[in-house]
């Protein structure tokens, strides 16, 4: 094995992006950021963008702040949220992606149902149904004309890797979200691309995470200061893929939680879980790193939270969320529990008045104040929580004895406790960069600096990371 060594992980989330590093070699795993910044979405006449030119932008001065702290860097991958893309002619990049909570997608469902039933979908992708699915976007896409011109599609993951080497791939785990992937040999699914309409040109080669795509480019390499060669590789480009990775699980019954502005909660499978009662829960097949399955729901997620702060600091108020938690875990009445995943919750928006709006409608007190809708908030997340995870557990016919919560949400202690009280469950919180860190270990395995399965990979993590537990009470 080789001696340890640094890479790079350019970690796309949807409120900001950052760039970590990573140091790893045999029992030794430490990462430190070097780069972080916002990523605000732009709202101009056709819709709801993001501003990837911002983002990428963002990434090169994390590359340039990397290079600086270790101009030995062996490596970069980038990884993001799922679904959304760039169309492409040749290598200009046509328009900035539309973000999933644009309203746009609602002709696409109607369009792609027309032609295949959910049912077939289900058999086919393995995905629960979201709106804003790729596939779905496509069609919406096609509907407009906006594919005549296109002869290429790249997630976001893949669309900066091409920008950094001028290589275009499709990275697996990634590509599975899409809904265009065959669940059964995780290939793109020609013949339903074709009863689509969508032009097969589109589609880049896939690639499993751990594979080289190329160097960065010369001009890149100026701009980010340094002569030195510098490999791109790929990891589990979609965001939850590289977190799950970094899940310090020691037990095959264990279940996780990546609570983020989206939480996702599920289990890790061989093999995907395609019945008929699957579908109906809406639980999802999704590829994960060295061809494990996460089968898994996604609920709302802290994106609640913050949209309820943005909601009163544009009415002249000032909050800070720590402090709000605090005293929302000091509230002794019960609150009101609410459905998370209510679709009035997706787009953005005075979030404080639709959960209100909610309540009346199904005759449920509505929080009197704002700690009681925080409070309202966590309780109602850490019971879909419970929820989802005991759905997970019987539908894959697998027993879950224990909880990992990773990601931002395991600095939340009332949201992990709580969540450990409503599964009856010990709750191990953390790591918080759960995602760079996954990104991080697939770069060094691939370059020799560690070697072995997922779970060595995860006792380095547990062994650098020691998660915090909770146990449930009363």
């Amino acid at each position: 094995m080789s001696t340890s060594g640094t890479v790079a992980a350019v970690d796309f989330g949807a409120s900001s992006g950052r760039v970590i590093l990573g140091h790893v070699g045999p029992n030794e795993l430490s990462i430190r950021g070097v780069a972080r910044f916002a990523n605000t979405p732009v709202r101009i006449i056709d819709g709801l963008h993001w501003n990837i030119l911002d983002l990428y932008r963002g990434a090169l001065g994390g590359l340039r702040a990397a290079v600086r702290e270790d101009p030995a860097l062996r490596s970069v991958a980038v990884d993001s949220w799922a679904v959304d893309y760039a169309l492409l002619r040749g290598e200009r990049m046509l328009g900035n992606p539309v973000h999933y909570r644009d309203e746009r997608t609602a002709a696409g469902v109607d369009a792609v149902h027309a032609k295949i039933s959910p049912a077939e979908l289900y058999d086919r992708n393995g995905l629960q149904f979201l709106p804003f699915n790729t596939l779905y976007q496509l069609a919406a896409d096609r509907l407009a004309g906006n594919l005549d011109g296109a002869d290429g599609m790249l997630l976001i993951p893949d669309l900066i890797t091409f920008w950094l080497t001028g290589e275009k791939v499709a990275e697996r785990s990634n590509a599975s979200t899409t809904g265009l992937v065959n669940v059964a040999d995780s290939q793109w699914d020609d013949d339903l691309i074709a009863r689509l309409g969508l032009p097969r040109a589109l589609f880049s080669p896939l690639v499993d995470a751990g594979n080289r795509v190329g160097n960065v480019t010369p001009r890149i390499l100026a701009e980010i200061g340094t002569t030195r060669p510098l490999t791109v590789l790929t990891v589990g480009s979609h965001d939850t893929a590289s977190a799950v990775v970094a899940v310090p699980m020691q037990s095959d019954t264990a279940a996780y939680i990546s609570s983020g502005t989206w939480s996702l909660a599920g289990v890790e499978l061989a093999s995907p879980v395609l019945s008929d009662a699957s579908r109906a829960a809406n639980f999802t097949n999704e590829g994960g790193v060295d061809g494990r399955f996460r089968y898994l729901r996604n609920v709302m997620g802290l994106w609640l939270l913050s949209e309820s702060i943005r909601t009163w600091e544009q009415a002249g108020s000032s909050y800070d969320l720590p402090a709000l938690i605090v005293q929302a875990g000091a509230v002794t009445d019960p609150v009101t529990i609410f459905d998370v995943d209510d679709p009035r919750f997706l787009p953005p928006g005075d979030m404080p008045s639709r959960i209100r709006e909610y309540c009346a409608e199904h005759d449920l007190q509505p929080p009197r104040t704002n700690v009681e809708l925080v409070r309202s908030i966590i309780e109602s997340l850490a019971a879909a929580y419970a929820q989802t995870l005991q759905l997970a557990a019987s539908l894959s016919g697998t027993r879950v004895s224990v909880v990992h919560i990773v990601g931002g949400g395991s600095q939340n202690e009332l949201l992990c406790q709580l969540t450990a009280n409503h599964t009856g469950l010990r709750v191990l919180a953390g790591p918080v960069e759960a995602t760079a860190i996954g990104n991080v270990l697939v770069q060094a395995r691939a370059q020799g600096l560690v070697t072995g399965s997922l779970e060595s990979l995860r006792a380095l993590v547990a062994l650098a990371f020691a998660p915090k537990p909770y146990d449930p009470h009363a």
